[in-house]
């Protein structure tokens, strides 16, 4: 498949993301119409698992094809009605300092049948999602994410705009999809790149593509390698980062990480590049970079790009004046509940007062890798020594079992907040805890 493979085992898989690591073709960027509405229908909808067979899943259905792209500043009025055989309540990841849109907590489960509506108000520019899966262990069907884009209010020096999103299934022998949560057996592994097993992108000599990654698979950490290409991260988990180069022209991402990359693309016409997947056992090819047989779209490569603009977090974080918690992840026995066990009386694993610097020391007490994300709040990774911060906020974070990681924030949201946990496992159930800025 190819000559020069993921050199990667399980463990560094793992570690990479711990450390967040480090259509047709259009002739120009395109930005997101104002928008001020947006209705989604969670219903069932087909998916192919194999050629000329289709199983079911769970879709959040809109007016808007494809992405969901607003513009910053954007207030969305969003309603949406739960067509599906079970309750779903919807969650939107990175969008913080928004108020009254906490999944579970300000927002409740929405029936089958039922609504719910809220506004929403697009704060920060960068790349996120929308899902239902907060209630999806075990549920019928499992459920797809709907990726969202915010642009920046400035145009960038990029030609295109375009969503990779990969998400993962398990395929039953008899051809249904598996919900997470449940022991998968002798399930069929699954990977798909916007929705196909194998997504061609389409590419002019010395074009400046802008593809945000988005990791929208079930329990996999996943390694995606651009081959013979050269890879400048921009952003991470839709917060602008200090640009730097992927390491061997790949990046990992943790369940629900989100990673913007420019590719600069200076392959002759008619080079087809591969973009490959690792997901710690096996490698595939998931979608490539084909090289159009057109005059190049300029005569050399754009100039490294400059950092994206900045969302307005905090350059520095107090960490002498620190309010400072300890949590334990992994285990169902150190306050983390399942999602619909949350109730009124559940004890809030931490309170901070509104502007407060906080210190939080994650370790991961289970005999697997397991995956934090955080609402309400990016955090900044701290070094070892508490002396400083990696150069880029994340809201997400996988940690290798018995590992232990220190992260900081700003707590500037008032409200409760969500904080998900789970093994990188198929049949690992998903927990929850919350917090309370005030």
């Amino acid at each position: 498949m190819t000559n020069s493979p993921l050199a990667l085992t399980r463990r560094t898989l793992l570690a990479g993301a711990g450390s967040a690591l480090l259509a047709p073709l259009l002739p120009q960027t395109t930005f997101a119409q104002a928008v001020t509405a947006l209705e989604l229908q969670a219903k069932s909808g087909p998916l192919i698992v194999r050629p000329g067979t289709s199983s079911e899943a769970g879709t959040l259905h809109s007016a808007q094809k494809g992405p969901l792209r607003f513009n910053r500043g954007d207030e969305i009025d969003v309603q949406i009605v739960n067509q599906l055989p079970g309750p779903i309540v919807l969650n939107c990841r990175g969008i913080n300092a928004v108020s009254g849109i906490a999944p579970l907590l300000d927002r409740k489960p929405i029936g089958t049948g039922a609504r719910d509506a809220f506004k929403l108000t697009m704060r920060s520019a960068g790349t996120s999602y929308v899902d239902m899966r907060l209630l999806g262990d075990g549920a019928p069907l499992p459920s797809q994410v709907r990726s969202m884009v915010v642009q920046e209010t400035d145009p960038l020096e990029v030609d295109r705009d375009e969503v990779l999103l990969i998400e993962d299934f398990r395929i039953a022998p008899d051809g249904k999809l598996l919900a997470p949560g449940v022991d998968p057996k002798d399930a069929a592994v699954m990977f798909l790149a916007n929705r196909k097993a194998v997504h061609d992108i389409p590419v002019k000599t010395n074009e400046r593509l802008r593809l945000r990654l988005i990791n929208g698979c079930q329990r996999s950490v996943i390694a995606i390698k651009f081959e013979d290409q050269d890879v400048r991260v921009m952003a991470i988990d839709g917060q602008p980062a200090e640009p730097f180069p992927a390491r061997n022209n790949q990046v990992v991402l943790a369940p629900g990480t989100r990673i913007d990359v420019f590719l600069d693309t200076v392959k002759a016409a008619g080079t087809v590049t591969a973009i490959l997947l690792h997901d710690g056992k096996d490698i595939r090819r998931i979608g490539q970079l084909v090289t159009l047989k057109d005059p190049p779209l300029r005569a050399a490569p754009l100039a490294a790009a400059p950092a994206l603009p900045a969302n307005d977090l905090p350059a520095q974080i107090d960490l002498k004046s620190a309010t400072r918690a300890d949590l334990a992840i992994g285990t169902s026995d150190t306050g983390w509940l399942r999602p619909l066990d949350l109730g009124p009386s559940t004890a809030p694993a931490f309170k901070a007062r509104s502007g407060r610097p906080v210190v939080l020391t994650l370790a991961n007490k289970a005999a697997g890798p397991v995956i934090l994300q955080m609402h309400g709040h990016h955090f900044r990774l701290l070094d070892r020594l508490d002396d400083g911060w990696k150069p880029f906020w994340l809201d997400t974070l996988a940690l290798d079992p018995g590992q232990t990681q220190r992260i900081a924030f700003t707590a500037r949201n008032p409200g409760r907040w969500l904080i998900e946990s789970f093994v990188a496992e198929w049949a690992a159930p998903r927990l929850v805890r919350w917090y309370e800025v005030g």
